[in-house]
């Protein structure tokens, strides 16, 4: 499918020039067929004013949600990319094998992180795809060295 609008900044120059034309025919179609009158004009006046403080609000409301979503995803970055490098350092308590496993899926997984981040559609649904099977192949990782651990069992660590 052809992308039309190619990004914002497309969408807002032919959304300036749409109605930019609009307010001009507008003021000069109204005007030359009735001009407005001395009592008109005040009235128009406290529309307008009422108009533009609605706009205002609605702009500044939009604003701060965008604001709040874009602080919100930091933060769930943050916290990912923390939850990340703890993993990476806890594959130590794993077996030379399993923490070298470990760390090439988390390599991966990192990877298709960043690609997802960054990319474009296709890259995004591409590492959706395999961001699940990374994470579970992880998990069987794990899941097995602590069966074959002959060191302790992660349980008794947390109980004691």
């Amino acid at each position: 499918m052809i992308n039309i609008f190619g990004g914002p900044f497309t969408v807002f120059l032919i959304a300036l020039v749409a109605l930019s034309g609009a307010a001009f025919l507008g003021d000069y179609l109204l005007k030359k067929k009735r001009p407005i009158k001395k009592d008109e004009q005040e009235d128009f006046d406290t529309a307008l004013a009422a108009t533009l403080t609605l706009l205002g609000l609605i702009i500044g409301f939009s604003f701060s949600m965008a604001v709040n979503r874009y602080d919100q995803r930091k933060t769930y970055e943050e916290a990912e990319a923390n939850a990340i490098g703890t993993e990476y350092l806890r594959a130590d308590l794993l077996g030379d094998d399993d923490a070298a496993k470990v760390r090439e899926l988390l390599g991966t997984y990192i990877r298709q992180r960043i690609s997802f981040y960054l990319g474009n559609e296709g890259s995004i649904g591409y590492a959706n795809a395999n961001i699940s099977k990374l994470q579970d192949e992880l998990w069987s990782v794990v899941a097995n060295a602590t069966k074959h651990s002959k060191r302790l069992p992660l349980r008794s660590l947390l109980q004691g």
